[in-house]
């Protein structure tokens, strides 16, 4: 039997009558209680926020799904919360320059932030580790604001990864910078299995312009604003800080529709036309995804976290 799942806590799992696979979306890297819970029981599971990032695996991808929700209404939300105009304005009552926004993290959210942006008439600065993405943010609009001396990880699925203590103290500087001169700033930024790196300070926030507004899509994992609060909206000195990381929950109706697909795009690999669970474990996407198998923990990501 296989049961497809939304999403699913260790509570919820034992209130379930699971005899062979599960397939649902339930963090392995943070959630350890459930996977062990999966390995005790024989349980065959796959965790749809590991589908490997590969071309052959975008139809399946939830996170690049919802990412790419989080980072439109990223920009709607902060559009509404700012006390000014995002595009310019030539008025008879004369012109209103356009609003500066800062993009921190320029994965599948960040990108679709700046191009929702850009459309809405701000000027768009982006900044990520990754040098590779620089390509992507001018080819929507925006400018790649760099710091020199990134690590970068081929084997880290398109993630970001942990950088050296120099590179972070320059890094810091250079956000700050820019952030002083922005009237929104959008954090994207996240490392799987650990906390959020800290991009926004105190003190960044202490030097941002008064009515300016801090989108934070990395709350649930503590956030890269040291002051954000998840799923809540403070206000420090006259600075707005939004803590969201769950911006697909406003859109439900495309939301689910996204999710289905992926959902059914990925079950088309494992399921055979009598629609009995037939497992290749030969196929990349299949062995990415699939965490505990036979009482063991299959999946490399997990163990080489361990």
């Amino acid at each position: 039997m296989l049961v497809s799942i939304n999403a699913l806590s260790s509570d919820e799992y034992k209130k379930l009558n699971i005899h062979q696979a599960v397939l649902t979306a339930y963090g392995p890297l943070f959630n350890k209680d459930l996977l062990n819970q999966f390995v005790s029981d024989g349980i065959t599971s796959f965790s749809m926020d590991m589908v490997p990032r590969i071309t052959r695996a975008q139809s399946m991808d939830i996170l690049s799904s919802m990412a790419t929700i989080s980072g439109y209404k990223a920009v709607l939300d902060a559009a509404i919360n700012l006390p000014r105009f995002f595009p310019m304005f030539m008025t008879a009552a004369g012109t209103i320059r356009p609003s500066k926004i800062l993009i921190l993290g320029a994965g599948v959210a960040g990108l679709q932030a700046i191009a929702t942006a850009r459309k809405l008439g701000a000027v768009v600065e982006a900044f990520d580790v990754r040098s590779e993405v620089k390509e992507h943010v001018e080819s929507l609009g925006g400018r790649f604001v760099e710091v020199e001396g990134s690590k970068e990880n081929e084997g880290a699925g398109g993630y970001a990864v942990e950088q050296t203590e120099e590179y972070k103290k320059k890094q810091r500087q250079l956000i700050q910078d820019h952030a002083k001169k922005a009237n929104v700033v959008i954090t994207t930024a996240q490392i799987p299995g650990r906390k959020a790196p800290i991009l926004i300070t105190k003190d960044t926030v202490e030097n941002m312009i008064p009515g300016s507004v801090i989108v934070d899509l990395a709350s649930s994992t503590g956030g890269n604003c040291e002051l954000t609060k998840n799923n809540e909206i403070i206000e420090v000195n006259k600075v707005k800080i939004i803590g969201n990381s769950n911006f697909p929950s406003e859109m439900p109706a495309d939301a689910s529709k996204m999710y289905g697909n992926n959902i059914i795009n990925f079950m088309k690999l494992i399921i055979d036309e009598e629609g009995d669970l037939k497992l290749n474990f030969e196929d990349e996407v299949v062995k990415g995804t699939c965490i505990t198998h036979k009482n063991e923990i299959i999946n490399e990501r997990i163990n080489s976290n361990n």
